[in-house]
């Protein structure tokens, strides 16, 4: 796993500045383009979703898009993804979440998840966890099991761990990199 890790670190790029001075973008755009690379992290996100007994996959937006539906491809599960709110037709559940300035709310189907399935949510960077922990509770809502939280990067001077550890209710949290 080392190499792994050593891979995927080599392939993001810091952008000094991004979005504001004194922020150090996180740039994964270049490990994306590099098929080697990408090919790693979805077979190590992949390999966490089996180990997990996960039955669906859910991704966060826009990011986790891009990263969990590969690993579900890879994993043999289902994916489903959770919208900002107002992007999906159809019966939803919301769950509406505070940010560190002001509110969000997310969405996904009624119908995607039920009893019975086990939930793994992927998404590229667990930031303050604001966005995974409204994830949680709203798998939960609509009768699913968390089977766990898996991020390729943890920024871990943010706090989200902290604040996602009553929501996980004891399920893992797993992060290839932490930065």
């Amino acid at each position: 796993m080392t190499e792994v890790k050593e891979l995927l670190l080599s392939r993001i790029r810091d952008v000094a500045d991004y979005p504001e001075p004194g922020v150090m973008f996180k740039d994964i755009t270049p490990l994306l383009a590099d098929p080697a690379a990408f090919a790693a992290l979805t077979d190590a996100l992949a390999d966490i979703a089996v180990r997990s007994g996960a039955t669906k996959i859910v991704g966060l937006e826009a990011r986790g898009f891009i990263l969990g539906a590969p690993v579900a491809v890879r994993a043999g599960l289902g994916f489903i993804p959770v919208r900002k709110a107002g992007k999906l037709p159809g019966a939803t559940l919301s769950q509406a979440y505070d940010l560190e300035y002001g509110s969000a709310e997310i969405e996904v189907h009624a119908e995607d998840l039920s009893a019975g399935d086990r939930v793994l949510v992927v998404d590229d960077v667990l930031a303050t966890g604001g966005t995974a922990e409204a994830a949680l509770h709203l798998i939960r809502r609509a009768g699913a099991e968390v089977a766990g939280v898996s991020v390729l990067m943890e920024l871990g001077f943010l706090g989200g761990r902290a604040r996602l550890e009553s929501a996980l209710v004891g399920a893992p949290l797993e992060s290839l990199i932490l930065v």
